[in-house]
């Protein structure tokens, strides 16, 4: 897990954990492909910019196996890639957390933080793919309001409800 996120931006070392960023079964084969985590580091320059009090969140994808070894389906793990309530913060706007009568007790996130919001918060929009699998970064624009807690580990949390 990163602990400690580089400016927006940088490309110098990795924004976005593992974790966050698996792999779809379906375009994984035996050949060396790139992971969404590759994808979204060569395509740092081209994610939007949170603008205000609004933030960047990269959802989280879940694992394709369950720890007891059962193999989800992709249709399974699309739905929960559609429904989930999880994601990792890249980037606050400039005005995130600053209004101080709002937020008395400070920030409720920052940047490199898991955070749980709502289902149907926040913008949801898809950055096309490059390379040679083409497969689309899902991204959410969250107001800084709707972020409902911050946990440590997302996979402690089991499917959506």
């Amino acid at each position: 897990m990163v602990t400690d996120a580089p400016a927006f931006g940088s490309t110098d070392s990795k924004v976005v954990p593992d974790i966050v960023m698996r792999p779809n079964r379906a375009t994984q084969s035996t050949k060396k492909e790139s992971t969404r985590e590759d994808r979204a580091e060569s395509q740092l320059h081209k994610l939007p910019v949170p603008t205000g009090y609004r933030m960047l969140v990269v959802p989280y994808t879940q694992p394709g196996k369950t720890r007891g070894g059962i193999l989800l389906s992709d249709s399974t793990l699309k739905i929960e890639e559609l429904a989930t309530t999880i994601g990792y913060v890249i980037a606050l706007g400039a005005d995130c957390y600053k209004d101080e009568a709002k937020y008395p007790m400070g920030p409720w996130c920052k940047k490199g933080d898991y955070i749980l919001f709502g289902r149907y918060a926040g913008a949801r929009i898809m950055m096309q793919g490059e390379g040679d699998d083409n497969d689309n970064l899902p991204l959410r624009l969250l107001n800084d309001d709707e972020v409902l807690a911050k946990i440590d580990n997302p996979e402690d949390f089991v499917g959506v409800m």
